[in-house]
């Protein structure tokens, strides 16, 4: 199993370097973004490009690369007509990451992504539960090496609906969610904000937030899909209440459906110098989410070294 390594570094106080975006680096190479799911078809439509972006990700530095299953959860899967397509989607996906391991010549784990992509409020906490079981059998029994949830943008009980489910799984769990900085207060929130236009989303206190995850969760906790700039302050308060492995991986830009804009012009050193401060502040794991790309994941790939 690929996650003994990962492991065996954490145990050693060794930094793991997680990949960097999916989505936006398909498009960078040409591959077109769906308005339902995103860069979730690529793994049906492009799956060359697909293995070529985990490939770049893997000669960058990455130990661990993320499937492309972010946005073909069941429940998004059902709510744009593609019910019958489920299992080959998301099999696909693990597929492609696991050939593209194979021409590794260092050990690589790939991490499925299960996420809270089209849970919304309407459909009730209840209804959600079903496709999280489903996502996570799926990609479990796929071959995965440890399951990320990615319940970046979700309140609270989302989380914890998303964590429940995955109790039930006998494969290394991480958490990843997302924050925002309360203007008024100046303190880290539980929220997201990824539109340019919209309106910031706060759920709940940060602090909150991580001690209530943390009843329920054993795992990684990684501050993901936020602004570079609220990161450092998430990892500060992160590591005040909670005295597990930590990580991040942030946004660079924001999203415009379907497509990511890049914008926040940070170079890979730039972005390296971010990453050692947030080491130094507890993170153990280190990766990007939307717009980060190969360029920076190459860069933060020496705080392993």
């Amino acid at each position: 199993m690929s996650y003994n390594f990962i492991q065996h570094k954490l145990n050693n106080d060794k930094i793991i370097i997680l990949d960097g975006g999916i989505g936006a680096e398909l498009e960078k190479n040409g591959a077109k973004m769906d308005e339902d799911l995103w860069c979730g078809k690529c793994s049906v439509d492009n799956p060359d490009l697909v293995k070529k972006v985990h490939e770049d990700y893997i000669n960058a530095g990455a130990d661990i690369i993320t499937t492309n299953t972010y946005g073909t959860t069941p429940i998004s899967m059902k709510q744009y007509g593609y019910e019958d397509s489920i299992l080959k989607f998301n099999q696909k996906s693990v597929h492609i990451a696991k050939e593209a391991v194979k021409n590794a010549n260092r050990d690589i784990a790939v991490a499925g992504s299960v996420s809270t992509f089209g849970s919304f409020y309407r459909l009730g906490i209840k209804a959600m539960i079903p496709g999280f079981n489903e996502h996570l059998k799926i990609l479990s029994e796929a071959g995965v090496d440890l399951i990320i949830l990615e319940a970046m943008s979700s309140q609270a009980d989302i989380v914890e609906a998303i964590i429940e489910c995955s109790s039930k799984i006998k494969l290394p769990v991480w958490l990843s969610i997302s924050c925002v900085m309360d203007d008024k207060s100046q303190k880290v929130m539980l929220g997201y904000n990824d539109t340019v236009d919209a309106d910031t989303h706060i759920y709940e206190s940060f602090d909150d937030a991580i001690n209530n995850f943390k009843k329920i969760h054993n795992g990684p906790i990684l501050i993901a899909h936020s602004d570079i700039n609220v990161t450092g302050q998430a990892i500060k308060t992160a590591k005040k209440n909670f005295n597990g492995i930590l990580g991040v991986y942030p946004n660079r830009g924001y999203y415009e459906k379907p497509h990511w804009k890049f914008v926040d012009n940070i170079t890979p050193n730039d972005y390296l110098e971010k990453a050692k401060s947030w080491v130094k502040d507890g993170a153990r794991i280190v990766g990007g989410c939307c717009g980060v790309g190969v360029e920076e994941i190459k860069a933060i790939s020496i705080l392993k070294d």
